[in-house]
């Protein structure tokens, strides 16, 4: 079964903001070879969760696991990304598709909150 993962921001109006996005899909890449990894905006850029939902159906993805790369468990994270999510996959009844908890709801947050500082 191909599985793939969808990484989900918000979107920004300012091109270079998605540079970040791109680098965060590059080391998972890295991690998980084997994995495709795709990228969307939830709004304000391209491609759309539409578009990248029917990409990963192109590419003949059975199984598309879905994160919201966000640090709270927001309105975007817990309504609005899985509301879309779910739009998009209306259209692909074949793919089983899971959206992941946001990222600030990953036990690791911590781990990586205390990288960002020296220890003491």
């Amino acid at each position: 079964m191909k599985s793939a993962l969808l990484i989900v921001d918000h979107g920004s109006r300012r091109p270079d903001a998605h540079v970040h996005l791109l680098w965060v899909a590059e080391q998972v890449r890295r991690r998980r070879p084997g994995l495709a990894v795709y990228l969307a905006h939830m709004e304000l850029a391209e491609p759309s969760i539409q578009a990248a939902v029917d990409a990963c159906a192109a590419d003949g993805v059975e199984e598309l696991h879905v994160h919201p790369f966000f640090l709270v468990p927001g309105l975007h994270a817990a309504e609005d990304v899985p509301r879309l999510v779910a739009a998009a996959a209306l259209a692909h009844p074949r793919m089983r598709v899971r959206v992941t908890e946001a990222t600030g709801s990953v036990a690791g947050i911590a781990d990586l909150i205390l990288a960002t500082i020296p220890a003491d």
